[in-house]
C-alpha cells in the first residue's frame, strides 16, 4: 500500500505537505526530511538529528485526528527548514520528547493556539542561492520520489546509527586523549599558580598600603580644595571693602563740585578709577567662581532688555579697543525682553569680548545675535568673533582652565589672571546653556554662547514647531512595545515610512533589506545589544554610511563612549522630539533646514 501522495503546497517556501495516517506515512515523511537535508547542503550529523527528532515526534503523535507533517524553508538572518505537525483535537506530545528534542535542535516550538502544532528546525548551511529556488529544487526532487520501503528504511535507520555510534567513539577517544593533555596541563598549572600565589599575595600587601596612601592623598586634596575655595571667598570680600573705597574717593575727586584739578591730575585719577573698577571686577570674579565651586551661585531669571544690555556693553568697552581695532555690537531692535540673569550674561559677555579685544591687533571683534526656538522653548546665541591671533589646537581645551593662559610672547603686554573664559563658560552653565570655542593661529576665534532665553513654550499640545525635515524611510530598532507606540508619531513627522524592529537578531537583514535613510537603535536589548548592532554597521561595507542615532534610557556615566564611535549623536528618550531628530539628521543627510541646534550629545 502507497503512502498519502506529498502535496506541494501554495508557498514557494512549502517543500511538501503529506498527511500521517501510520507508520508508513510517518517512515516516508523522516526519509523526505533526510533527501531534503541532504539536498540543502546540511552536514550529515544535523540531517540525522532533524530525520530522528520527526520520527520520534510523529510516532508520539500517531493516531491523532487529522494528523499532517509539511516541510517548510523559512527566511530571515540565518534561513532554516521547518518540520511542523499539525492536527487537532486534544492530543499533546510527550514532554520528555520535546525535552530531547530541544537538546538536539536549534529550533522547538509547540503551540495549541490557533490549532496544535509542532515546529522542529535546523539552520541551513549558508549559499548566495535564492530561497525559493532552493525549495523549488528540492519539492521537484521530492515529488519524483516512490513509496517507502518498511526495511529499507529500518536499514537506513541501522545505518544512521552505526554512523551515530561511530562518531561518538570517536568523540569519546578523542575526549580522553584531551583529558590526558588537560591533566598534565593541570600540573604545571597548579605548580605556576603556587609560585603566583606567593607573588600576589606580596603585591596585594603592597597595593593595599598603596591604596591607603592614596585615599589619605585624596583626602588632603579634598580638604586642599575646600581651603582654596575659602581662600578665594574670603580674600574677595577682604578685599571688596578698600577697591570700593578707592573707587569711591576717585569718583569724589572727580566730582563736579570738587576741588578743580590740573588736566594731569585728572587724567591720573581717571587711570586710578579706571584700575580700580577692573580690579573691583576682578574681585567679583573671584568670588562668583567661589560661590559656583560651594553650590551658593543661584541665576536670578527676570526680564531684560536686551537692547539696553547691549548698549551698556558698548559704552563699557569701547574704551579699551585699540587703535585700527573695530568693536561691533548689534541694537538688537524690535524683539520681547528675553528672560535670564542679567548680571550673570553681562559678565559672561563682558569677559569674552574683553578677551578678544585684549589679543585682537588689528581688524574687528564683532558681537551678533541669533534668536531661536528648541524643543519649545526660546534660545539665544551670542556669537563672539575675531580676527586677533587666534589659539593653537593642543591649547585650545585648556583655556577653558581656570588661571591657566596661552603661553607665548603674545602675553608680554597683555595681563589677565586666566579666570576670565573659566568663569564666562562656568556662569554660562550656570544660565543651562553651553559655551564652544573654535580658532585658528593666525586667523582668529570664534566663541559661541548659547542660553535659555525663557520658559518652555506653553502652546497647547498639538501644536508643535515644523519640522523641516522629511525623509522617507526610517528603522527604529528597540525591544520595548511601549516605546515603539509612544514613538511611532514622532517619527511619522520626519518619514514617510517608519519600520519597527522588536528582536534585535532580525536588524541588521531588515536594515539592508530597506536601506533607511537613518537607524535609530536602542543600546539595552538582549543580544545582540545595541553596542554590538552599532559594531556590525559599522564594519558593514553597505551600510556603514547609514547615519545611526542611539536611544537610551541610561545617563551619560552609565553609557561605554569607547563603543559609540560610529553613532552620529545619542539621545536619551524622555524628551524626544521630530525637531530633535531633524536638528541631528539635517547636516548629515545634507540638507540645512534651520541655524544648527545642538541639543544632543554630538561625536
Amino acid at each position: 500500500m502507497n503512502p498519502a501522495p506529498r502535496v506541494p503546497g501554495d508557498d514557494p517556501l512549502s517543500v511538501l505537505s503529506l498527511a500521517v495516517a501510520g507508520e508508513r506515512e510517518l517512515l516516508a515523511l523522516r526519509r523526505d526530511c533526510q533527501v531534503a537535508c541532504r539536498l540543502l547542503g546540511m552536514s550529515e550529523p544535523e540531517t540525522v538529528r532533524l530525520a530522528t527528532v520527526v520520527g520520534e515526534i510523529g510516532r508520539d503523535l500517531l493516531g491523532a485526528r487529522g494528523l499532517t507533517g509539511r516541510l517548510v524553508l523559512v527566511d530571515g538572518e540565518r534561513p532554516r527548514i521547518t518540520a511542523v505537525f499539525g492536527w487537532s483535537g486534544g492530543r499533546r506530545p510527550a514532554k520528555g520528547a520535546v525535552e530531547a528534542a530541544r537538546r538536539l535542535l536549534h529550533t522547538v516550538h509547540f503551540d495549541e493556539e490557533p490549532f496544535p502544532r509542532v515546529i522542529l528546525g535546523q539552520p541551513l548551511p549558508g549559499t548566495t542561492r535564492p530561497l525559493p529556488e532552493r525549495a523549488a529544487g528540492v519539492r521537484e526532487e521530492l515529488m519524483g520520489l516512490g513509496g517507502v520501503s518498511m526495511g529499507e528504511e529500518l536499514r537506513s535507520q541501522n545505518h544512521d546509527l552505526l554512523a551515530a555510534l561511530q562518531e561518538a567513539r570517536a568523540q569519546q577517544e578523542e575526549l580522553q586523549r584531551l583529558n590526558q593533555e588537560l591533566e598534565q596541563t593541570n600540573q604545571g598549572v597548579m605548580a605556576l599558580y603556587a609560585e603566583l600565589s606567593s607573588e600576589l599575595e606580596a603585591t596585594n600587601s603592597g597595593v593595599v598600603a598603596l591604596y591607603a596612601e592614596l585615599e589619605e592623598k585624596t583626602r588632603q586634596l579634598s580638604l586642599l580644595n575646600e581651603a582654596k575655595t575659602r581662600f578665594w571667598a574670603n580674600v574677595s570680600h577682604e578685599l571688596r571693602s578698600p577697591v570700593n573705597g578707592v573707587i569711591g574717593l576717585t569718583r569724589l575727586l572727580l566730582a563736579p563740585d570738587a576741588d578743580p584739578l590740573t588736566e594731569e591730575q585728572r587724567q591720573q585719577i581717571q587711570m586710578i578709577a579706571s584700575s580700580g573698577s577692573t580690579m573691583l571686577a576682578l574681585v567679583e570674579e573671584l568670588l562668583d567662581v567661589a560661590k559656583a565651586e560651594s553650590g551658593r551661585l543661584e541665576p536670578e531669571l527676570v526680564p531684560v532688555d536686551l537692547r539696553m544690555l547691549l548698549h551698556q556693553l558698548r559704552g563699557t568697552l569701547r574704551a579699551t579697543t585699540g587703535p585700527g581695532v573695530a568693536l561691533v555690537i548689534p541694537d538688537d531692535h524690535d524683539r520681547a525682553p528675553i528672560v535670564t540673569d542679567e548680571v550673570m550674561l553681562t559678565r559672561i559677555l563682558r569677559n569674552v569680548l574683553s578677551n578678544s579685544l585684549k589679543f585682537t591687533e588689528s581688524g574687528e571683534v564683532r558681537l551678533t545675535v541669533e534668536h531661536s526656538e528648541e524643543a519649545g522653548r526660546p534660545w539665544c546665541a551670542f556669537t563672539v568673533s575675531d580676527t586677533g591671533i587666534g589659539i593653537p589646537l593642543d591649547e585650545q581645551v585648556r583655556v577653558f582652565e581656570e588661571f591657566y593662559q596661552v603661553r607665548g610672547s603674545h602675553q608680554k603686554a597683555r595681563s589677565g589672571t586666566g579666570l576670565g573664559l573659566p568663569y564666562a563658560r562656568r556662569l554660562t552653565e550656570l544660565l543651562g546653556g553651553r559655551m564652544t570655542l573654535d580658532s585658528e593661529p593666525g586667523e582668529g576665534t570664534r566663541v559661541v554662547i548659547r542660553i535659555p532665553a525663557g520658559p518652555p513654550d506653553s502652546r497647547s499640545a498639538g501644536e508643535e514647531a515644523p519640522v523641516p525635515l522629511h525623509v522617507e524611510r526610517l528603522v527604529v530598532v528597540d525591544d520595548d512595545p511601549a516605546f515603539l507606540v509612544s514613538v511611532r508619531p514622532v517619527l511619522a513627522q520626519l518619514a514617510r515610512e517608519v519600520t519597527d524592529v522588536g528582536d534585535s537578531s532580525e536588524a541588521m537583514a531588515t536594515i539592508r533589506r530597506s536601506r533607511p535613510d537613518a537607524v535609530l537603535l536602542d543600546l539595552s536589548m538582549p543580544p545582540p545589544d545595541g553596542y554590538q548592532l552599532l559594531a556590525l554597521l559599522a564594519e558593514d561595507q553597505e551600510l556603514n554610511r547609514v547615519p545611526v542615532i542611539v536611544l537610551s534610557a541610561d545617563s551619560g556615566p552609565g553609557l561605554d563612549a569607547s563603543r559609540l564611535g560610529h553613532a552620529q549623536a545619542v539621545l536619551g528618550k524622555t524628551h524626544l522630539s521630530a525637531a530633535r531628530l531633524a536638528d541631528i539628521l539635517s547636516p548629515v543627510l545634507g540638507t540645512s533646514p534651520s541655524p544648527r541646534l545642538h541639543g544632543a550629545e554630538e561625536r
